[in-house]
């Protein structure tokens, strides 16, 4: 991320949203595992005089310290046992110790205060009971994520030092037989120590601001496993097709396997694919460590005829088998893994005009994603990260790229699950790109990260790519050692050396980082062929701020800040201090100043709406000449003003809606450079005899213009129905009203307000950067504003609204059924599905009535003069709503409205 400023049916939907993931793909072993979640202790060094050998015997005393559950940095532990407030809300974080970093700067390139009570280290401890079946076996203590480095402690026996334990992204097991004691209680002891700024760990680059501890704790499972002599682990499954056919699939099946003994042992590893089984014996020298492969030269029966393929949502199922390994010694187990993996094949090339394209299974992809971020203080749970992918799923996107994000095994489970294609890569702006301050730890810790990461990751069919540059491509000597780790795991997907357009020893990277990343015009994605524009593989870019609706703003803001706008909610505007000067000045000539806070958030959907599909748009037209987009972000650390399709409290908005209008797999839209109205095939199958329909309206709703066509369009392809000509006596803000029909069913809907006042780009003042390091344009200012003020004068309506509910356990639907009686547009008609007959959100942020998450069909849209629609929403219930919800509906020009649904 660049540092200078500025789905199917409804039905299937509904199962995505209220169904749990089908059997985790997560690796298991033979012996029961232990995580070690609960009964946690946590204490900073200087109040603790003793060393890690009285620490971690059994009883010592914890008297005064803090409670947490892990995963936990010691921050997030911290605010959990209220210790500070919350430090989401408003300048909160800025009054916790040790926060004094400046607020233009990146504290993750600084060092601590020395008066924070985070640059020392902190302790972590626990006990716990182990099995008794441990007895006899070798037991292994693994840590998933430790931020940064740490001494340990298990039953007063030191397991590892600081110097070996070390990495954020480093996965340790540890063999701690000696010190176990299977049946007893067991007494664990961490010191971490916190980031240095030449340590290769998180940062939150200009996304939102990094914590004052910088995140340092155990953010990742503690687990304790007990293996025979030889430990298994890292099962994958690399699968090659016979393309441009898919008839055959040819399996290789590589593992890792380690011997505890120190002689040599002889096993066989044994394996099954549904009713395919193969096995073969093994011999691992004392101590050793070696990958074994099952080849389908070897094992014929790894040749697949007719293989079941996993595709990307939109594309086909997502079709995943199981795998089971053992490995035993003498005749029992001494240990064993089960995955489920996909069958399929990531190809990439680079076209003629040397753009990236992405072929899954041999089908060329246009790839729509979004950046994602974890939160701000690490925490996750299972039910978040399925929202958040079931939300990419609502929102028609096909991807998420997690740069220097990577998520735990589950997020990566549910992608698998959802067809969801995950692009993770490293992070930029801190010490992961300071490649000539790199002192030989640095290079030993990022080579072992990349090897980490990529035997957790490869066995999973979602994830596609690996990008071991962000804004910038290694230099020749990091990119070998990278280039040179990947292929010794046999990594079966594209590497790509950055996210930007650099050329290194192994050619040109393919993609683009060119912005924009604030507001600009929707005509820009159309007309702008030099950064941008809708061309190439943009892998992160942005029409800027996402204002959250007004009930967020009363979440994140102090009432004393909620209006004007001030330094609080810049704050939140970025992690760098970024203001809301581009986008409120926009706003401001194209719709008119707000007076409100209520006006101006409820103007800054309607403009996120239309600037977040004009992009969306420009590049589903432009397939192939276009190959890639990731809007930035998909979601936010913190509640943020800036770069989301929802906020932190998984409120939609209007960037939500648009984009999910823009990437409909079938769909007509309008073309911001030629007035074009163009249908848009994400599917790979064709479609006949369609019907497109444009009607162009003057603001009092007087048809100035109405157009049939039919069209045909083949797979995955795009084609231009008809031209809207020039129209005589348009208001100064009118209408286009464009429906997509098929057999008499309307497939897509899209409603455009547009100006007769032209909007045009100032391109000789884009702000580009002045260092010349970055080939890019933050920002391509307005030299004129479209007029959307005359909105302003749209007479008031009152809309017939009517509700019914189901329920199925914790899960609930209600569709609405909306009506204009009236002869005036009703626009950005708004619904809410609400816990109670008020939707209302207090003042002091205490109470929030909306049901959250929540999946609705279309949200945000224009209802015409004597028009009906059916909407539904869908939703988890959860335990406290036995309270039958009511639904709220307001709008641009719809006064707020409840209806009290109908069972």
């Amino acid at each position: 991320m660049v540092r200078l400023m500025n789905l199917g049916s409804l039905g299937l939907v509904i199962i995505l949203f209220v169904g749990t993931a089908a059997a985790s793909s997560t690796e298991v072993t033979q012996s029961a595992s232990v995580a070690l979640r609960e009964n946690w202790f946590i204490q900073p060094s200087a109040d603790v005089h003793a060393d890690g050998a009285a620490i971690s015997t059994a009883g010592f005393p914890t008297n005064g310290w803090y409670p947490a559950t892990l995963p936990s940095t010691v921050l997030s532990a911290l605010v959990e046992d209220k210790v500070y407030p919350d430090p989401y809300t408003g300048m909160n974080l800025r009054s916790i110790s040790g926060t004094t970093y400046p607020v233009f700067e990146d504290f993750s390139n600084i060092p601590m205060p020395p008066n924070s009570p985070f640059r020392q280290p902190w302790w972590y401890r626990t006990e716990f009971k182990l099995p008794p079946e441990y007895r006899g076996r070798t037991v292994w203590l693994s840590f998933d994520g430790i931020n940064y480095r740490a001494n340990v402690w298990l039953n007063s026996v030191q397991i590892t030092s600081s110097e070996k334990l070390a990495g954020t992204w480093r996965l340790f097991q540890f063999d701690v037989t000696a010190a176990a004691k299977p049946g007893e209680t067991n007494s664990l002891a961490v010191e971490i120590f916190p980031p240095q700024p030449h340590d290769l760990a998180i940062t939150l680059v200009d996304w939102a601001p990094m914590p004052p501890d910088k995140e340092m704790g155990i953010w990742r499972d503690v687990h304790i496993t007990a293996t025979g002599p030889i430990a298994l682990r890292y099962p994958a499954v690399l699968a090659k097709l016979n393309l441009p056919s898919t008839d055959r699939a040819m399996l290789t099946i590589r593992a890792e396997l380690t011997n505890t003994a120190d002689h040599p042992v002889e096993g066989v590893v044994k394996g099954q694919i549904e009713n395919l089984a193969f096995e073969q014996p093994v011999r691992l020298g004392p101590k050793q460590t070696q990958v074994v492969h099952f080849t389908p030269e070897k094992f014929p029966q790894l040749t697949l005829v007719n293989p079941r393929l996993w595709w990307p949502a939109q594309v086909g199922k997502q079709e995943l088998y199981p795998l089971d390994l053992t490995v035993e010694v003498q005749g029992q187990a001494s240990d064993s893994a089960h995955i489920r993996f996909g069958v399929r094949q990531v190809t990439s090339n680079i076209d003629e005009k040397g753009h990236r394209i992405f072929q899954i299974n041999g089908k060329n992809i246009l790839i729509r994603g979004a950046g994602y971020s974890f939160d701000l203080l690490l925490r996750s749970s299972p039910e978040r990260q399925q929202t958040e992918l079931n939300y990419v799923r609502d929102l028609n996107l096909n991807a998420v790229r997690l740069e220097g994000k990577l998520e735990n095994d589950h997020f990566f489970d549910l992608a698998d699950q959802m067809g969801i294609l995950v692009m993770p890569g490293w992070c930029c702006c801190d010490q992961w790109e300071n490649w000539p301050d790199w002192d030989q730890e640095n290079k030993l810790i990022a080579g072992d990260s990349l090897r980490d990461q990529i035997r957790r990751l490869e066995r999973h069919p979602s994830v596609i790519s690996w990008m071991y540059g962000s804004d910038f491509a290694p230099p020749a000597r990091i990119e070998k050692m990278y280039l040179g780790i990947l292929q010794e795991l046999e990594w079966p997907n594209p590497s790509i050396s950055s996210a930007a357009a650099r050329t290194t020893t192994v050619g040109p990277s393919g993609v683009k980082m060119t912005g924009p990343y604030e507001y600009v015009a929707p005509s820009f994605w159309y007309l702008d062929t030099r950064h941008g524009g809708a061309f190439g593989f943009n892998t992160e870019t942005s029409p800027g701020p996402a204002i959250p609706p007004v009930a967020s703003l009363r979440r994140m803001l102090p009432p004393d800040h909620l209006w004007p706008i001030d330094s609080v909610w810049e704050y939140h505007a970025g992690g760098m201090s970024r203001t809301l000067n581009v986008f409120t000045e926009a706003l401001n000539e194209r719709y008119g100043p707000a007076k409100s806070v209520e006006e101006y958030a409820l103007k800054a959907q309607l403009q996120a709406y239309e600037a977040h599909r004009a992009m969306m748009e420009a590049y589903g037209r432009n397939k192939y000449t276009s190959t890639g987009i990731i809007q930035w972000m998909l979601n936010n650390a913190w509640p943020s003003m800036i770069w989301h399709m929802y906020d932190w409290y998984l409120r939609p908005g209007g960037s939500y809606f648009g984009v999910k209008k823009a990437c409909e797999p079938l769909h007509v839209q309008y073309s911001y450079d030629d007035r074009s109205i163009v249908v848009v095939n994400s599917y790979y199958q064709p479609f006949a005899n369609l019907k497109v329909t444009a009607k162009v309206f003057n603001l009092d709703m007087t048809e100035k213009f109405s157009k049939e066509a039919e069209v045909s369009i083949g797979p995955d392809s795009s084609t231009r129905a008809l031209t809207l000509p020039p129209i005589d006596g348009l208001s100064t803000t009118y209408f286009v009203s464009l429906t997509l029909e098929s057999a008499g069913q309307i497939k897509s809907r899209n409603f455009y307000w547009l100006s007769t006042r032209e909007e045009t780009i100032d391109w000789s003042r884009q702000e580009e950067d002045p260092t010349g390091e970055y080939d890019i344009s933050t920002w391509a200012p307005n030299k004129t504003f479209a007029d959307y003020s005359a909105l302003n004068t749209l007479s008031r309506v009152d809309l017939d609204v009517t509700a019914q509910n189901r329920r199925d356990g914790q899960e609930g639907s209600t569709t609405v059924t909306v009506h204009n009686p009236t002869s005036t547009l009703a626009l950005a008609v708004h619904l809410t599905v609400n816990k109670s007959s008020s939707g209302r959100v207090s003042r002091e942020g205490e109470e929030d009535n909306e049901i959250l998450p929540v999946l609705w069909q279309d949200n945000y849209f224009a209802l015409l003069p004597g028009e009906t629609r059916q909407v539904t929403a869908t939703y988890r219930l959860g335990d406290k709503r036995k309270a039958t919800p009511s639904v709220e509906i307001e709008g641009w020009n719809v006064n707020r409205k409840t209806a009290y649904v109908q069972q």
